[in-house]
């Protein structure tokens, strides 16, 4: 089923309608009684708390009141929770950018969606971990046939980071070698799927363990490799024969990253987009001149303030491929809001594979 307006069109105006609150009862009356569950950071040092707050009684020209089946969880949301994230919202908030659920009510002005739709999209102030979530109606989209509630909620931030890295950044051509690391987690699995099956590029997929090296190369990659047991850059350079990869996609950086590096073809790229490892890696510039290579990074959510249009498009460029049927999001687990705590130390403890949502009771 196609999108009911056109996704460029829906997220054009997306960045100027960012004040919206955290919490619903920042900007509403209390007087109501009808409530909900949240879960609410209260402390950087301690667990998320699941708290009742009060729904609005009006909203906002613009904002839409979404009853949320299904929210995405990003490790940036793990570190928000924590204090360790660029940016600390003031305490207390509730966390969670990706959303899907329908829409219980919308404020004056709202003409993308109606009461009762099925929708998916961004909340850019958080709140999205909750039972209900007001947010401005330019993040939202209705859900398409092809997406279940949960994937949908799943998608937008690893498929959106995956597009630029591999579009705009690395200019990914078809029939161009990628090797992907963290391949089996939610930016991962996003570019696996989004390289083979948009750019038509040869993937091969870096991970540790017999079940998530089968998923890989079940969701795309042409080959994979389990680095608990093999040797990288020997089976990188065996696969290649010899000529080493055209594009890196990293998100592990320390030691892996210099062996990926090591592993480039002349005039390579590779990019660095996150640091799952902890060690952010030191770049010997003398593999740069041999290679002829570039190294570049990508901090997606930067260019929803720095390039809007940029950032705006990789979201379009997702929600076309979806729309064709190229793309399916994977999720790998879901909790009930209740145990976002316990989700957390799945996410965190590399247990997970895709993307891990929460559900909600509706």
């Amino acid at each position: 089923m196609a999108f009911s307006s056109p996704p460029e069109v829906l997220f054009r105006s997306i960045l100027r309608h960012n004040s919206t609150p955290s919490s619903l009862e920042s900007n509403f009356s209390s007087s109501t009684r009808k409530l909900y569950k949240a879960a609410v950071c209260v402390d950087y040092q301690k667990p998320v708390e699941i708290q009742e707050k009060t729904l609005p009684t009006k909203l906002e020209k613009g904002q839409v009141l979404v009853a949320v089946e299904s929210a995405g969880i990003n490790f940036s949301d793990i570190l928000t929770c924590k204090g360790l994230y660029q940016i600390k919202p003031p305490l207390p908030f509730i966390a969670g950018q990706e959303i899907s659920g329908y829409v219980e009510d919308v404020g004056e002005g709202v003409q993308n969606v109606k009461k009762g739709d099925k929708v998916f999209g961004l909340a850019f102030t958080n709140g999205g971990f909750a039972e209900y979530c007001v947010t401005n109606s330019v993040g939202l989209v209705k859900l398409p046939s092809n997406l279940s509630s949960v994937q949908a909620s799943s998608t937008i931030v690893s498929y959106g980071t995956a597009m630029m890295a591999l579009g705009r950044r690395a200019q990914l051509q078809k029939g161009e070698t990628v090797l992907i690391t963290a391949a089996a987690g939610a930016t991962g699995l996003a570019a696996v799927d989004i390289a083979s099956h948009v750019f038509g590029a040869k993937v091969i997929g870096l991970c540790g363990g017999v079940e998530k090296c089968n998923l890989v190369k079940a969701r795309g990659a042409t080959h994979v490799i389990d680095y608990n047991v093999e040797d990288v850059r020997a089976r990188v350079k065996e696969l290649t024969k010899g000529r080493g990869v055209n594009v890196v996609m990293d998100q592990v950086g320390g030691d892996l990253f210099i062996q990926c590096l090591k592993s480039i073809a002349e005039e390579g790229r590779i990019l660095t987009v996150g640091y799952a490892s902890g060690k952010i890696p030191n770049i010997p510039a003398n593999l740069l001149l041999l290679k002829s290579c570039t190294v570049m990074g990508l901090f997606w959510g930067n260019y929803s303030k720095t390039k809007p249009d940029i950032f705006q498009q990789s979201i379009v460029d997702v929600l076309t491929a979806i729309n064709k049927g190229q793309l399916n999001p994977h999720v790998g687990a879901t909790f009930p809001l209740s145990e976002i705590n316990e989700a957390f130390k799945y996410v965190e403890a590399r247990k997970s594979t895709g993307k891990v949502a929460l559900t909600m009771k509706q």
